[in-house]
């Protein structure tokens, strides 16, 4: 199978699917539907990929395109997932959907709570989200490549977040990515 994953580099994500005998390619840049790079795509894996494809790609590899998101859907769609979550003390986890014409609205395909500990940071926390969704991936793919995989629809509700909507928080970041979560819980409700 030849797979197209938008996003960095994720050397742990690409020799496991090379044990399946995938063909992986990689780009971080904008694609749309004529782009070269898709004319031999089989599936696309989406993770960390900071552009928003268009309908038309999405309608191209429908039920073959998901995305690796870092926050326990509904909640925190769009950008800096883990920070909203501690921030807006919402259930932390992270989540593997089908991508459709929404920002991180697709069926979810498997989820996973994940309790962060009193000593995190936000790095620590969102190391440890990155680790979790690579096992948990890891756990669906072989369902995913064979079109075998279940998925349900997405509870309404949740949260949704811009790059620029952390503007107002920055300044409680006083260690940057090193601030412990513990400073941060619910600062955006100002608790």
């Amino acid at each position: 199978m030849k797979v197209l994953l938008l996003g960095p580099q994720r050397p742990d994500l690409i020799t496991y699917l090379a044990t399946f005998g995938d063909e992986v390619t990689t780009t971080e840049g904008p694609i749309t539907a004529d782009s070269d790079i898709l004319s031999s795509v089989d599936f696309i894996i989406s993770y960390g990929y900071k552009h928003i494809l268009k309908k038309d790609v999405i309608a191209k590899f429908q039920q073959r395109i998901v995305n690796l998101h870092i926050a326990f859907l509904p909640w925190n769609r769009g950008a800096d997932p883990n920070l909203w979550s501690f921030l807006e003390d919402t259930p932390k986890g992270v989540t593997i959907h089908y991508i459709d014409s929404g920002i991180d609205t697709g069926d979810i395909i498997a989820q996973r709570k994940v309790e962060y500990c009193k000593d995190d940071t936000l790095r620590t926390s969102y190391e440890r989200l990155s680790k979790i969704i690579v096992d948990l991936f890891k756990e669906i793919w072989p369902a995913l490549r064979s079109d075998k995989a279940q998925s349900i629809p997405q509870s309404l509700g949740g949260s949704f977040h811009r790059l620029r909507d952390k503007d107002a928080y920055e300044s409680l970041l006083t260690k940057g990515w090193d601030t412990p979560v513990a400073n941060i819980i619910g600062k955006a409700f100002g608790i």
